[in-house]
């Protein structure tokens, strides 16, 4: 089954990555996802000033702002999609994801098959 794994940082460097983790642990974690065989995709998002938010009201008129400006401290900084037998397996690499480390957290959600 497939999971993503969306990764939050609660801290963020001056490079405006994860302040918890170096480029080394995400190599680290990376390559040890692909050498498992689960590895689907994954990326890492550009940085938070290149975001962009649209609303659409009720009225169905399109309001766009320049950054995320989401009510939370948390960042996303990228995602993994991964393909494990189940949701303890998924947790289990979840927990290993560099991005769990400290303030940061990673979300496990099921991806949804329309096809089954």
């Amino acid at each position: 089954m497939k999971y993503m794994l969306l990764i939050n940082s609660g801290a963020i460097d001056a490079n405006g990555g994860a302040a918890e983790c170096g480029v080394e642990d995400w190599m680290a974690y990376d390559k040890t996802v692909q050498d498992a065989g689960i590895y689907v995709s994954g990326e890492s998002l550009a940085d938070l000033v290149t975001a962009t938010t649209v609303r659409v009201g009720a009225d169905g008129e399109r309001a766009v702002t320049d950054g995320p400006f989401a009510e939370t401290r948390e960042v996303l900084g990228g995602f993994y999609v991964i393909d494990v037998p189940d949701l303890d397996a998924a947790l289990d690499w979840a927990a290993r994801c560099p991005g769990a480390r400290g303030s940061g957290s990673v979300v496990v959600r099921p991806v949804a098959d329309f096809g089954a």
